[in-house]
Order: C-alpha cells, then sequence, then structure tokens
C-alpha cells in the first residue's frame, strides 16, 4: 500500500494539515518536539487502530479540542501516480475520536465491527528511539514486538491472543478470590485447558516467527556494522519445558500462594545477545540503536514476504542519534535500496536527508515542521 493523502486534524499538537504525499520518500525536519514524530504516529495509528506511543484515546486529541479525526487515502502501487481518491485501486482509512465517546474507524466509509479485522491491511514497521526499550525495558515489550508483527499477516492471531487473554484473566480471578472463597477446581480446569490451548498455539507462531527472523536481522546487523559484532536472538518460553496444560498445573499452588499465573505464554521472552553476553549489559548506546533497527528492518523484510503480498510502510523516526559516521553511511544506503516501498524519516539535521537523498534516484517530498504546523 501507498499512502498518498493525509489529513490530519486536532491531532496531538497539529491542529490541522492535509499532505499530498511521494510515493516513495517523505521527510518531515525541524527541531525537537515541534510535531514531526506526532506525523509518524498518525500514520501508525492508520495501521494499528492505536497510537505507538500512548494507548489512551482521548489523550492524543489535541488540548483544548473537543474531537480530532485522521484520513488516508491508499494505493495498490507506487506507479499508480494518476490513481484518484476515487479510484478502484484506492482505499480510504479514517478514525474519528470524541471525548468520553467510542472512537469510529472506517474503511471507505463503512465502519469495523471489530478493529481486529484493520490489522494486516496496511502492514507498517516503525523505527523509533523508543525501540531501546526492547533491550533496556521488561519482557512485555518484547512480547508485544512478536505480536504486533505476527497480527500483521496472520488475521486469526489476534483472536487467539484474546481468546488466551481472557482464560489468563478469568484464571487470575480464581486465584486471587481463593483466598476468601473456595475455587472450584472444574472451572479451574477449564480456564487452564483454553490457556494451554490457545497458548500453545500462540508459542508456535512465535517460534515460527523467530527462526524466520533471526537470519535476517544478523544480516542486517552485520552490514550496518560492518561485520564488527557478533550479535544473536534467542525465543524462551515455558512451552519448551513440556506440555503448556503440565506446565500450568505443575505449579497451581505456588500461584494461588501469590494470587496470579506465574506460568504461561504472557512470561514469554526474546533474549537479546552481543558476544554471547546479554545485549542490555555489553552493548553500548550505538551497538543497543544499531541492534533494534536491524530488527526493525528484519521485521520489515519479514512483513513484505508473507504480509498480503504488499510492501510495508517504513517509519523512521530520529534513527541516526547515537550513532557513528559509518553506521549511518551503511544505514542510509541500505534505505535509498529498491528493496523498500514507501519511507517516512524524520530528522533535525538536513544533512542527513540530504545524503540519502543524493544517494539515490528515489522520488521525494520534503516537508518542514515548527510547532505543529507542516509546510512544504
Amino acid at each position: 500500500m501507498i499512502l498518498r493523502k493525509l489529513s490530519i486534524l486536532n491531532y496531538k499538537n497539529i491542529s490541522e494539515a492535509t499532505l499530498e504525499l511521494s510515493p516513495k520518500m517523505n521527510c518531515f525536519i525541524g527541531h525537537n518536539g515541534v510535531g514531526k514524530t506526532n506525523l509518524l504516529d498518525a500514520v501508525y495509528y492508520l495501521s494499528f487502530c492505536r497510537s505507538a506511543s500512548n494507548p489512551v484515546d482521548s489523550q492524543v486529541i489535541r488540548h483544548d479540542a473537543p474531537f480530532c479525526m485522521i484520513e488516508g487515502v491508499y494505493t495498490e502501487h507506487s506507479d499508480s501516480a494518476d490513481a484518484s481518491e476515487d479510484s478502484d485501486y484506492s482505499e480510504i482509512i479514517s478514525v474519528g475520536m470524541k471525548r468520553g465517546v467510542k472512537k469510529h474507524f472506517k474503511r471507505n466509509k463503512k465502519e469495523y465491527k471489530r478493529l481486529s479485522e484493520h490489522i494486516g491491511l496496511i502492514p507498517l514497521v516503525l523505527v523509533s528511539p523508543s525501540d531501546t526499550l526492547l533491550i533496556e525495558g521488561v519482557s512485555e515489550e518484547r512480547r508485544r514486538l512478536m505480536d504486533m508483527v505476527i497480527a500483521q499477516y496472520d488475521r486469526q492471531y489476534i483472536e487467539h491472543l484474546n481468546r488466551y487473554n481472557t482464560a489468563l484473566t478469568q484464571r487470575n480471578t480464581l486465584l486471587r478470590k481463593a483466598e476468601e472463597v473456595p475455587y472450584d477446581p472444574a472451572l479451574m480446569q477449564i480456564w487452564e485447558e483454553q490457556m494451554a490451548f490457545e497458548g500453545e498455539h500462540l508459542y508456535h507462531c512465535r517460534q515460527a516467527f523467530v527462526d524466520e527472523l533471526t537470519p535476517v536481522f544478523q544480516e542486517y546487523y552485520q552490514q550496518i556494522s560492518q561485520h564488527r559484532e557478533e550479535v544473536s536472538l534467542h525465543y524462551v518460553s515455558h512451552c519448551q519445558r513440556g506440555a503448556l496444560l503440565d506446565v500450568i498445573q505443575r505449579d497451581r499452588m505456588k500461584d494461588l500462594a501469590v494470587g496470579y499465573s506465574l506460568h504461561g505464554v504472557h512470561r514469554d521472552d526474546l533474549e537479546f545477545s552481543l558476544a554471547g553476553h546479554q545485549m542490555k549489559r555489553e552493548g553500548s548506546q550505538g551497538q543497543n540503536k544499531t541492534y533494534v533497527i536491524a530488527l526493525k528492518l528484519a521485521q520489515f523484510e519479514f512483513l513484505k514476504r508473507t504480509a498480503s503480498k504488499t510492501t510495508p510502510l517504513l517509519l523512521l523516526d530520529d534513527i541516526f542519534d547515537k550513532l557513528d559516521a559509518d553506521r549511518v553511511e551503511q544505514i542510509v544506503r541500505l534505505v535509498s535500496s529498491d528493496n523498500f516501498g514507501q519511507i517516512f524519516i524524520t530528522d533535525t539535521n538536513r544533512d542527513h536527508l540530504d545524503k540519502i537523498l543524493r544517494s539515490s534516484a528515489l522520488d521525494y517530498k520534503i516537508f518542514h515542521v515548527e510547532d505543529g504546523v507542516v509546510s512544504s
């Protein structure tokens, strides 16, 4: 999919903007805090039905505004230069939000019954400064990374995940109340069986994803670092200890003592390593950033192969900070190649963008952002 036109009203600090976009490279230049990231976040919202940085919808509405709106007009191919908003090859995706009211997410003016139906229609990969939390932060961030990518090419994955989370919540409720009211063993068994059934499906999807992603990720890292370091990626799950139902039930007494489920795929994790050691302990800022950029570019490559035979959008938010000149040059070379489709990139330094544009024959547009106002 190619985003041809983006319209924004009252989204974060952007009061109003209508952008006619390049099918290849779209560059947003401005100082920190002026709204560049918010523009990328609006594009992200149209793919994932949520903000990348704030899960609370009411908080993305501009201060003192009663509502916000985002609309994107997409076409199938980048060579559809003459495609109009009314052509058969267009998709119009829009979302409207009013304070205190459920948001309305629409495809071609028809509202979705379930937002999960939309995920995967417009595959997208975002690389942002907050990605270093994947290395430094909690396992939940790394699980979310897997789930978001898999959901973009496997429409049923979210349904399995939702059913697992429902069973987990119900089991935790029984565990938490067990001190006051004796739990029903038969009911506990039902929720444990559903956790195990759905959990093993999620595990196999995640394991297949990591197995295919890892060599691509390592290749990207080697290109950016110019073969200076060795990195690896390892998936850890309780499913690797045996049948998940047995693993869950084996420590039920411990779960009763703490009041929540200690075992299951909600505790899965990805282990990141550099030269055989934990990345979060050994990696410098530049190595950590190289790691997550390579990981996200590998996700892009993976989605390009699997997600509805369409090239994902690539959003690059302030990716050059904390990288030496050699690594910047390698990233510029990578993203300037024909392997990538439509790219959105932000930076405070025009020099980086000029280097990308000079090194390729890509069609491009440059937008200047200042205090939420966008100009071309």
